[in-house]
């Protein structure tokens, strides 16, 4: 076959996909009416973290370290076991959140026991800096940990504080001279990384704060820098640039930049902006964000569990889609009271479509720290928007 036909049959399957994406959509929805009740997320939630507590380790540990997919090869070998302890802090912060069951707090005790002696992820080569995930969300969780007051003045809380800091550090020392975090560097290889993403130095900045707050550390500038490159990334368009550069992409056309590239990331960097008390951000902002996140959602489904990195429509990758979910209900949760039901409902329909029979979520290769952090993202999300106990 020659090369245009080759094309040309790959753009008709690639449309045919996005078009079954947008026939069965709202079919599943339809079929899902009891979704939209707090009783129904609240059953879901249940089994997304049944599904945790099973897949626990006997030491403790959630996910595995090592390559189990051949979808995510040619990375540092170091590179699994940080995804591991990204996801591991991402299903201890969501049993964390949980209303707590002697089954949840057991598990809760021996992962947050598994975190404070475990080694600390390293950076695995010139390029590959994917050690920056476990040190974003081990400091994300070591602060929930110290702000939740049934761990207060304990010995095992202590000991979170204190890897927590070591988490903290290591991003600090890995922060980019624009004041960005990122899990890459480009040559000439540096050992401060050169480049930085919206997202990831968003996801990171509320935790920083609260962590500064209580003298964790002391470089106050370094928040500021974090919180000025988000605000770089933002584009008139209501999009976050994927990251900050000399010279922008172009945000037009079918461009990462675009709001349907931008879906994942919207949610994340507007929450973090507004959690800092940014004034450039308001409740309009955040309303517009969720409207573009549900009026554009196929673009992300017809993503979810493609098997290579960004080659969704927009550039949209797989793993975007649990994690924008998560970020999404965070956001649902600034707006004022009358308006969030329907929001939650709309991200419940589209969140519990493809809730898996084990009650296991995962949006990317299926690999034990995808699941494992997709099933917590999914379970935070239902848990942002029900009744507390």
């Amino acid at each position: 076959m020659s090369a245009p036909l080759r094309l040309a049959a790959w753009a008709a399957v690639g449309l045919a996909g996005l078009g079954g994406v947008l026939a069965q959509e709202p079919a599943r929805l339809a079929a899902r009416e009891e979704l939209r009740t707090d009783e129904g997320a609240r059953a879901a939630m249940d089994r997304a973290l049944a599904w945790l507590v099973a897949s626990q380790g006997e030491n403790g540990a959630f996910a595995v370290g090592v390559l189990d997919t051949l979808h995510e090869s040619g990375f540092s070998v170091e590179t699994y076991y940080a995804w591991q302890v990204a996801a591991h802090a991402l299903a201890c912060k969501a049993l964390l959140e949980a209303p707590e069951t002697p089954e949840r707090r057991a598990g809760l005790e021996r992962g947050l026991e598994w975190y404070v002696t475990s080694r600390m992820p390293l950076r695995g080569s010139d390029w590959d800096n994917d050690a920056v995930w476990g040190w974003l969300y081990g400091a994300v969780m070591a602060v929930d940990v110290a702000r939740d007051a049934r761990f207060a003045s304990t010995p095992l809380a202590a000991r979170v504080t204190e890897r927590g800091k070591e988490h903290i550090a290591a991003l600090l020392r890995n922060q980019t001279p624009e004041g960005g975090f990122g899990y890459y560097d480009d040559p000439p290889y540096t050992r401060r990384p050169k480049w930085a993403t919206s997202f990831c130095t968003a996801l990171v900045l509320p935790a920083l704060r609260v962590a500064h707050e209580r003298d964790w550390f002391r470089d106050e500038a370094a928040i500021l820098r974090a919180l000025k490159y988000v605000r770089l990334c933002a584009l008139p368009n209501g999009a976050y640039a994927y990251d900050l550069r000399a010279v922008p992409r172009s945000f037009a056309g079918e461009s990462i930049d675009a709001t349907k590239g931008s879906l994942g990331r919207i949610q994340v960097c507007n929450w973090a902006r507004w959690s800092l008390g940014d004034p450039a951000v308001e409740a309009a902002d955040v309303r517009r964000g969720l409207e573009l996140f549900f009026a554009q959602h196929e673009f992300l489904a017809v993503a979810r569990m493609r098997p290579v990195p960004h080659e969704g429509y927009y550039a949209n990758a797989g793993y975007f889609f649990l994690f924008g979910h998560y970020y999404a209900s965070q956001t649902i949760e600034l707006l004022p009271a009358d308006e969030r039901p329907s929001f939650r409902t709309k991200l419940r329909e589209r969140l519990l479509a493809t809730q898996r029979e084990d009650g296991s979520f995962c949006d990317f290769g299926s690999s034990s720290y995808q699941t494992t952090a997709g099933t917590a993202f999914a379970a935070m999300a239902l848990r942002a928007g029900l009744p507390r106990e």
